[in-house]
């Protein structure tokens, strides 16, 4: 039976300055993004619009702001409102944990609103730009939580295949190591989804619902492994809040899907040469 390591979450500290693992799992995301789309750039239609590498900056700088402001507005509207609402001050402690990913997306979608104005860009086509961008930070996230030991999965059979004691649990109970689950699907396997169809030029917005789509599909199912969060437990029709939240994520990318192929067949659209 395996253990959960029970790692440091600290990874250096320099005085009274603690670097955390999660603090460097973001920045490694972060970097994953920029990397990333300096290849995307090349691609079309980004690559017949013009779009630079200051441009790519800017944005990125945009989309920092949109994650942690959007992630942490989500996980106090989302799962603890009741608790922030009575203690504010603890809103903006977010070294303590706390961040919603449909809160970032939401931020993130704010934030590429601002910046298509501010540029001059369709949303849409900056929507299918960062779409692939996603789900690398998703997976470095995700080795955060495992390293940090949080977020475990519900009680699995003995004989589950890499099933996991987490001590933090307070418990011996081998359980789903859910993290890495979700590191898996939501991360590596929809980037590879996601990378592998924007090599071709697509209709407008059909990059953006099929992320919308894929991680909605992916994050519902990975939360029937995942131990819903003790102050909340199962919901409506035994589920838990993050199925609850990626219903309308799917339904979102379905009509997205569906919206950018109807709109090809109106205009007539063919990629490019």
């Amino acid at each position: 039976m395996l253990i959960h390591p029970n790692f440091n979450p600290i990874a250096l500290k320099l005085g009274p300055v603690e670097i955390h693992w999660y603090g460097i799992m973001y920045l490694l995301g972060f970097l994953a993004f920029w990397l990333l789309s300096k290849k995307r750039l090349k691609d079309q239609p980004y690559a017949r619009f013009g779009w630079t590498s200051r441009d790519v900056e800017d944005l990125l700088f945009a989309g920092v702001l949109g994650v942690i402001l959007g992630g942490r507005i989500g996980y106090v509207l989302f799962y603890q409102p009741e608790y922030y609402f009575a203690h504010p001050a603890r809103i903006i402690a977010v070294w303590d944990g706390g961040m919603a990913f449909h809160g970032g997306l939401i931020g993130v979608m704010v934030a590429a609103g601002w910046f298509a104005w501010t540029r001059k860009v369709a949303w849409m086509d900056l929507l299918d730009f960062v779409a692939p961008l996603v789900p690398p930070g998703l997976a470095f996230g995700r080795i955060g939580n495992f390293i940090n030991g949080e977020l475990w999965g519900r009680p699995a059979p003995a004989w589950w295949p890499g099933a996991m004691i987490y001590p933090e649990s307070g418990s011996m109970v081998p359980r789903f190591p859910s993290e890495l689950y979700q590191m898996f699907f939501e991360g590596i396997v929809l980037f590879t989804v996601l990378w592998w169809l924007s090599r071709k030029e697509r209709p407008r917005g059909f990059i953006a619902g099929s992320f919308a789509l894929g991680y909605g599909l992916a994050r519902f199912t990975d939360e029937f492994f995942r131990q819903p969060d003790a102050f909340l437990g199962y919901l409506w029709f035994g589920l838990t809040m993050g199925q609850l939240l990626s219903i309308p994520l799917i339904a979102l990318g379905i009509g997205m899907i569906w919206w950018s192929k109807r709109r090809a067949k109106r205009l007539g659209w063919k990629p490019a040469a």
